[in-house]
């Protein structure tokens, strides 16, 4: 049995084409993994923090310096980096704003990348510490990006998930759904078949 995290971040609960994409990931997985547990966490519903001086203090200082602010801080970073860690496969599901991720996704992983819990420094360089994990990127983006210049999405997720360790990682582009004509339906239908051949 594998526990898989869901990661949502569009800002838009209805008509969301990454939204969408999970639910149609979930109902795959489910079908084909009955036994897995998944559990989604969703930042625009339940917005986290960005980082902060309070979130710095609370990882920072010791135990005794810590104020009742550093605490609380530390405790929701502490809940979201034990779901990271607990799980085998993690999705996230990340529309392209402004040729890049969320602001509340790139929250979130300012909240789990943690020296000495997810990665670690070394005499040659940091060493992720998630190994043996898989990851699902889903997104879903206006025009056509993948591979060229504008991608700030892919290059950046990649660069992230390999450096606390997770280097099996495999990207779902919806592209070209706001180019009008038939480049919606055939980016949507594109990225619906290679999820279905991956869940």
């Amino acid at each position: 049995m594998s526990r898989v995290l869901i990661i949502e971040s569009s800002a838009r609960q209805n008509d969301s084409i990454s939204r969408q994409l999970t639910r149609d990931f979930i109902a795959q997985w489910q079908s084909a993994h009955p036994t897995d547990t998944i559990t989604v966490r969703d930042l625009a519903a339940n917005p986290v923090p960005h980082l902060d001086e309070t979130l710095l203090g609370g990882w920072m200082k010791p135990q005794e310096q810590r104020t009742a602010e550093e605490l609380k801080a530390l405790q929701r970073s502490n809940e979201l980096t034990d779901e990271l860690l607990a799980a085998d496969v993690l999705v996230m599901a990340a529309p392209m704003y402004n040729f890049t991720i969320p602001s509340t996704l790139k929250a979130w992983l300012d909240h789990v990348l943690r020296a000495g819990i997810t990665f670690k420094y070394t005499e040659t360089g940091p060493q992720g510490l998630l190994t043996g994990k898989r990851a699902y990127v889903l997104t879903a983006r206006g025009g056509i990006h993948a591979g060229g210049a504008s991608d700030h999405q892919e290059p950046y997720l990649r660069q992230v998930m390999a450096f606390i360790g997770i280097h099996d990682v495999t990207f779902i582009h919806a592209e070209g759904l706001n180019m009008g004509g038939d480049f919606h339906d055939k980016g949507l239908n594109q990225a619906k078949a290679k999820l279905a051949a991956v869940a």
